[in-house]
């Protein structure tokens, strides 16, 4: 499993809503939810799904800053 942590960057507010509407309209459609674990600012993935989402984070690049972790559990803090 991989975990990409990512956050939008823009240098004004309207910027900003036009690069967070593209991405998340493209993100919704790439990823299936019954694959995937997300939250507001990161994604679990399956190993199938590493380059395409590499290749999407790439399109975005000077938008969107990101970083990948391989991972081998995660658990809930409560």
């Amino acid at each position: 499993m991989f975990l990409y942590l990512y956050d939008v960057k823009a240098k004004n507010k309207k910027q900003f809503n036009r690069v967070k509407r593209r991405f998340y309209y493209r993100l919704n459609q790439m990823l299936p939810d019954r694959e995937t674990w997300r939250t507001k600012s990161a994604i679990l993935v399956p190993g199938k799904s590493v380059r395409m989402l590499d290749a999407f984070f790439r399109s975005f690049r000077g938008s969107v800053v990101v970083y990948k972790a391989s991972v081998r559990s995660i658990e809930e803090l409560e």
